[in-house]
């Protein structure tokens, strides 16, 4: 690219300037009636109609019908989270090690958990304020055993607080488990399709 043009910086060659030919702005009522005449007549307000009424009688709509359709979203979106169980007994996958609970920078998620009979520990309660989540992420990054994702639901908007902290709605139901509608890769913190493919070699050979 030839940058001599620019380099030129002698403002003295008025004859480099192209001067734009500004009419004077109309002051009387006459003045004004032939100015908007005068633009009418030149074919750009017909050409603006036209766009619009091309647009109105096209039957290609691109509108989307929101909430009963929904714009595909990136399967690494950090929307709401989502709490995994395991395929093959149903139980949550969290097994309560509490390290997003310290991750969590903005402080939302809760947790409480209690050893049960058989000597293991529980997950009793389990909550995440969005109302202060920033969904960054670290928690679903830092699970250990892909218990907490964010999956694909972004509404959440609600009118009581009380809404936000609810672990029954996070939790994937067991009936949507046992139809295999629970996806192994919903969202961030997931592992990637394909995994397995692409796993070579043992953790002590790398």
């Amino acid at each position: 690219m030839n940058t001599e043009p620019f380099n030129d910086r002698n403002v003295n060659e008025l004859s480099a300037y192209y001067y734009v030919d500004i009419e004077n702005y109309p002051v009387t009522a006459w003045d004004k009636f032939k100015q908007v005449v005068k633009r009418s007549l030149k074919g750009e307000l017909f050409v603006g109609l036209w766009v619009v009424l091309r647009e109105m009688i096209k039957f290609d709509i691109h509108t989307v019908q929101y909430p009963k359709e929904k714009l595909p979203i990136g399967p690494r979106y950090r929307a709401v989270h989502k709490l995994l169980r395991l395929w093959e007994s149903g139980f949550e996958r969290c097994i309560g090690c509490g390290l997003c609970e310290k991750i969590c920078i903005s402080d939302c998620i809760r947790m409480d958990t209690r050893i049960d009979e058989n000597s293991r520990k529980e997950v009793t309660e389990y909550s995440i304020n969005l109302g202060r989540c920033i969904f960054c992420g670290y928690c679903a990054e830092v699970c250990p055993e892909l218990a907490i994702v964010h999956g694909g639901r972004y509404e959440n908007a609600s009118e009581q607080r009380a809404h936000f902290v609810i672990k029954d709605d996070m939790l994937t139901p067991l009936d949507f488990l046992t139809a295999g509608q629970q996806e192994e890769y919903p969202g961030f913190g997931a592992i990637t399709p394909h995994e397995d493919e692409r796993v070579t070699k043992t953790p002590l050979a790398y």
